[in-house]
């Protein structure tokens, strides 16, 4: 039987899927963007979590921005927004939220407390809906949105992240979702293996903002090594190909992540 159970980390409240054998689990930590905080499988007598999370209750409140949005929800848009502006049926806007350099970046969601509203368990799967009603208080973005995040553990060590989102607003909105994970896999990064299928590469410029072109790219359509390579480039995904859409792979250790985005989700960003 698959259990879905309320726990706490820090003096936060924090959401426990567990597998029916035991041997995997998840952990979500509702108040705090709903964000992934443990992906969990038992080896060798002791838990191994692929989610570089965070450490402490002080980390969560006081440096998720400095350390990278682990694992936060991008909500209602995604990476940077040149200037925190933008425009909307024929409206100026200026996001007020968090502000990387001269650029907003990541949404504005990430650190909302979202109530978790529904959980399940049985033979086949454990879930938790955790749901954030956003009534539009940033002026940059003043329209009112309900957005819904579930989690579902299922067998072979599945973890399924639906996300849906409806409109409050009386006129049609701008949105973007997206998620931002850090994954560790017990090795240097050098050292792990990449794979993922990608029809183009976005083109960004100097202030890693999109330009609007697009170049060929497939370099890593097969598993290779990533070795000096490095990261913070967006590719628009292959789904013409069969799943899944990554794979990350620590062939020392026998411990392999896929990831199997719905095509609603066509854009993979990938750091190191």
């Amino acid at each position: 039987m698959y259990k879905s159970t309320i726990d706490a980390f820090e003096g936060l409240s924090l959401v426990v899927l567990t597998s029916a054998d035991g041997n995997c689990k998840a952990e979500i930590l509702p108040g705090i963007g709903a964000i992934l905080h443990s992906f969990c499988i038992q080896r060798n007598g002791e838990w191994q979590n692929v989610i570089a999370n965070y450490k402490s209750g002080e980390e969560l409140s006081t440096k998720q921005e400095a350390l990278g949005f682990k694992s936060a929800k991008l909500s209602p848009f995604v990476c940077r927004l040149r200037q925190g502006k933008y425009s909307w049926q024929d409206k100026e806007y200026a996001i007020e939220k968090f502000y990387l350099g001269k650029h907003a970046i990541h949404g504005i969601l990430y650190d909302a407390d979202f109530k978790v509203i529904s959980q399940r368990a049985d033979e086949d799967a454990a879930s938790a809906v955790m749901q954030y009603n956003y009534k539009g208080t940033d002026k940059g973005f003043p329209f009112p949105y309900t957005i819904e995040v579930a989690y579902q553990l299922e067998e072979n060590n599945s973890l399924k992240i639906t996300t849906i989102i409806t409109n409050d607003h009386d006129h049609s909105i701008p949105v973007a979702d997206g998620w931002h994970p850090y994954f560790t896999l017990g090795a240097k990064v050098d050292d792990l293996q990449l794979e993922f299928q990608s029809r183009e590469m976005v083109m960004m410029d100097e202030e890693v903002i999109p330009t609007g072109a697009l170049v060929e790219y497939d370099l890593f359509s097969g598993l290779k090594f990533i070795g000096p390579k490095e990261f913070d480039d967006c590719f628009s995904l292959n789904f013409d190909t069969c799943q899944p859409m990554l794979v990350l792979r620590n062939k020392e250790d026998s411990l392999q992540i896929e990831i199997r985005p719905e095509k609603p989700y066509p854009y993979l960003q990938i750091y190191t």
